[in-house]
């Protein structure tokens, strides 16, 4: 929500009504909770039969991506631009303002999404936005984007369809040509804020490695008890491939930040070593 600007309880309640919870065929089979067709999709497909046979839909390697490709759907799209134009703890009308912009068919999608939002009390995630959301609008109009979105990105970079999860949290694996100050003015974070999401000082990058959108946790997943390092591992880039702060990692080895690592060591990342 704080991310894109949709409402929380709006998103749940459309993934709890068309995944069925998580038990339809879709959500088990294709990890797609929100039913989202092939269009310019890429990556993997899944078959099944819908409003015609052997239909074509969006196959994800997770549920997070699937949830996230979601919220790029509405904000990339300008059918849904008046819909950011509403505050974001008002899903009454969110939800008719999907249905009038031709989300779904079903003349009662809006009141079906209200009633679970209420039934189940999912309106006490929304909460006022601390933040007016942006994108670089450098979009164009044309053909097929006849008016540019309030959400529009760069045609380079579009951050959000390279979004992934680690240890819960957003995150973007860094690629030539990416900066600190790119990512900062993408997502509307200030880069003082971003810097210290991250563990760092400066604005230098690493290729392959991952920059969190939100603070870092204390410790690692659970199943995630250490790691044995690989030439090449550093104390900050072990931290930033599992979400963890570094100052945590400092304290549960012992050790510097800046202390050379041994191929082999193990590298503990939820409780102090020995413990």
């Amino acid at each position: 929500m704080e991310r894109t600007g949709i409402p929380a309880s709006i998103k749940l309640a459309q993934g709890i009504l068309e995944s069925g919870c998580g038990q339809s065929e879709l959500s088990v089979n294709a990890n797609n909770y929100f039913g989202i067709k092939c269009h310019e999709w890429v990556g993997p497909t899944f078959h099944m039969d819908d409003d015609l046979a052997d239909e074509c839909f969006r196959k994800y390697k997770n549920p997070e991506q699937s949830w996230i490709d979601h919220s790029e759907f509405l904000v990339s799209r300008p059918r849904y631009a008046d819909l950011f134009k509403i505050p974001a703890n008002n899903y009454k009308a969110w939800a008719r303002g999907l249905k009038a912009a031709g989300y779904a068919t079903n003349p009662q999608y809006a009141d079906m999404l209200i009633k679970i939002i209420e039934e189940e009390e999912l309106y006490k995630y929304d909460h006022p936005l601390k933040r007016t959301l942006s994108r670089p609008e450098s979009v164009t109009a044309s053909a097929e984007n006849p008016t540019p979105s309030p959400y529009a990105k760069p045609v380079s970079v579009n951050y959000l369809k390279r979004e992934e999860m680690r240890n819960g949290i957003i995150c973007i694996e860094i690629q030539a040509g990416d900066s600190f100050e790119n990512i900062a003015t993408y997502y509307g974070i200030k880069l003082r804020k971003l810097l210290q999401y991250n563990d760092k000082k400066d604005t230098s990058l690493t290729i392959g490695q991952y920059v969190f959108l939100k603070k870092k946790k204390n410790k690692a997943a659970r199943g995630y008890e250490f790691h044995r390092v690989k030439p090449g591992d550093t104390l900050y880039l072990i931290a930033q491939m599992y979400g963890v702060k570094l100052k945590s990692l400092v304290k549960f080895n012992y050790i510097d930040s800046n202390t050379p690592l041994i191929e082999g060591e193990k590298i503990y990342l939820r409780s102090k070593a020995g413990v």
